[in-house]
């Protein structure tokens, strides 16, 4: 019975690494996706605007 004590915690945790696996990816998406991707896109571009528009101290 030494061998069953000895799997079953890393089979739960697998287990449970799975469901947390299918969560995030079932949560990926859905009604604010636009909302998100849009959010994202602006902060790239910020901070694409503050690097480019860097005056040069000479």
């Amino acid at each position: 019975m030494d061998y069953v004590a000895a799997i079953v915690p890393p089979l739960v945790m697998a287990i449970a690494f799975g469901f947390l696996v299918r969560a995030i990816i079932r949560t990926q998406g859905g009604a604010m996706k636009g909302k998100e991707d849009a959010a994202a896109e602006l902060l790239a571009g910020r901070a694409t605007a503050a690097t480019t528009a860097a005056p040069a101290a000479e």
